[in-house]
């Protein structure tokens, strides 16, 4: 009984150490980040930024979601730190304390639909497909039906732009939203069938980064680091789009993409920083502003616009600092 009650004490001791360890390992482990997305040449720039802000130390962890709402999920259940998305709707509509700290990239997306339909008008009750549900292409979709004073018909959701125009050629989808690369491509290989309606102008945010706030208080140098990267690459960006292929082959980023899709790396960022896609002082305040405007219209937000609070919705401190580091 006492070589049992001995063994079972040591057991015990080794399970309260291990969770212990664990605990510490976590708290002071690897920064959880959460992608709505796979990743692609399209999130190249973040992942350079990420890469960077490795050698200077952060050490993390990638998880690609299918949807943007399960990255947005995780983040509020804890599973992740930081995540890629939009989440204004659900911070006014569950009051949860995350903030954005950084937008990624602008809305900068083109409706495209079979010829058959002349405008928008040929629209009324016809089916459509966006990129997920409550995301910036819907959001898009909304005002701009709204502007024509018109009701779509049936709504699905394809995620990926690639996806949705693939879905085009093959005929499965006669009208849809897609971002700047993607509308090139479908008019280059299918424009005699399939055309560009009008859109909007002054896009909002379609990719932000964002994490709850207590978190990014209790961990200001990581966020620190990671913030600092991103402003120095969109700017490196701004200045030579070129700059991304010569880091992912420096860093063997994107090694299982298809060599043909890595050809057109240059070419989609030119195309992107022309397009105003990527704001080289990283959104904030600014951004906050257009989005409420944009989101409001869109159904998205509770309005008016001109009462939302940009502290309600961004954490603006990690921007600023870098900006005064980098030089504003």
């Amino acid at each position: 009984m006492r070589d049992h009650a001995k063994k079972m004490t040591i057991l015990l001791t080794a399970l309260v150490m291990a969770f212990s360890i664990t605990i510490q390992a976590h708290a002071a482990g690897k920064v959880r980040i959460a992608l709505g997305d796979v990743a692609s040449v399209e999130t190249l720039a973040f992942l350079v930024a990420l890469d960077r802000a490795k050698d200077r130390g952060l050490d993390y962890e990638m998880t690609a979601f299918a949807k943007e709402q399960l990255a947005i999920q995780a983040v509020i259940g804890g599973q992740m730190d930081i995540a890629v998305g939009t989440p204004y709707s659900v911070i006014q509509k569950t009051n949860v304390p995350i903030r954005n700290i950084f937008q990624l990239s602008k809305l900068v997306f083109f409706p495209v639909a079979d010829k058959k339909y002349k405008t928008w008008q040929d629209l009324d009750g016809e089916p459509f497909t966006f990129h997920a549900r409550g995301t910036g292409t819907e959001a898009i979709g909304d005002i701009i039906i709204k502007r024509e004073n018109i009701t779509l018909g049936q709504r699905s959701y394809v995620p990926g732009s690639e996806n949705r125009i693939i879905g085009m050629m093959k005929g499965q989808i006669n009208a849809t939203i897609v971002d700047l690369s993607n509308k090139n491509i479908l008019m280059e290989k299918a424009g005699d069938k399939f055309h560009v309606l009008p859109g909007i102008e002054d896009p909002a945010s379609d990719e932000v980064l964002f994490a709850e706030i207590g978190w990014l208080k209790e961990n200001e140098e990581s966020v620190a680091i990671l913030v600092e990267e991103l402003l120095r690459t969109w700017r490196e960006l701004a200045e030579d789009h070129t700059i991304l292929d010569k880091e992912r082959k420096a860093r063997g980023l994107l090694a299982d993409i298809p060599k043909e899709l890595l050809e057109e790396v240059d070419a989609y960022y030119k195309e992107a920083i022309e397009g105003g896609v990527f704001d080289p002082n990283g959104g904030g305040e600014e951004a906050a502003l257009a989005d409420f405007i944009f989101f409001v219209d869109a159904g998205q937000l509770e309005g008016p616009a001109s009462d939302l609070k940009v502290e309600d919705f961004w954490y603006l401190a990690p921007l600023d600092a870098a900006k005064a580091k980098l030089g504003n």
